[in-house]
């Protein structure tokens, strides 16, 4: 991960603890989840068979989905968002929902695969189901 700002890292030590639903058989969640608390964040993670239940109760809206979903702060992170992403918006603290990068793009944290990076969006988006692209890598 790259290294974050004096402000980022106050953020994240900041952070309540992140929970994390997860399916339990999925490698590039548990990546993900590794790449979090490389950075910091504190986390508690749980394995569930209903992702779906679990995105309907966030609110999650169906073409943002992805494979795991996080819940901090009022907020929703869904899928491969950088930690560094993460820490910014919680920095800010926006009338918004959340971030979310939908499906799996290679190269987002924990979907590494050599040094292929596809470009992806992280998208910012509200309870009314508004989106707009909060970053693109």
């Amino acid at each position: 991960m790259a290294m974050v700002d004096a402000r980022l890292a106050a953020t994240i030590a900041e952070t309540p603890t992140i929970k994390v639903y997860k399916s339990p058989t999925c490698g590039c969640c548990a990546l993900w989840v590794d790449h979090m608390r490389e950075a910091g964040f504190e986390l508690d993670v749980e394995d569930t068979d209903d992702m779906i239940g679990v995105k309907v109760d966030a609110g999650l809206p169906l073409q943002l989905q992805s494979c795991h979903t996080a819940l901090v702060d009022g907020y929703v992170f869904e899928g491969h968002i950088p930690a560094e992403v993460i820490a910014r918006f919680l920095a800010e603290k926006p009338s918004a929902s959340g971030l979310a990068v939908p499906g799996m793009p290679v190269g987002s944290p924990g979907m590494e695969f050599g040094d292929r990076v596809d470009p992806y969006d992280v998208i910012r988006f509200d309870a009314a189901g508004n989106t707009s692209v909060y970053e693109s890598r």
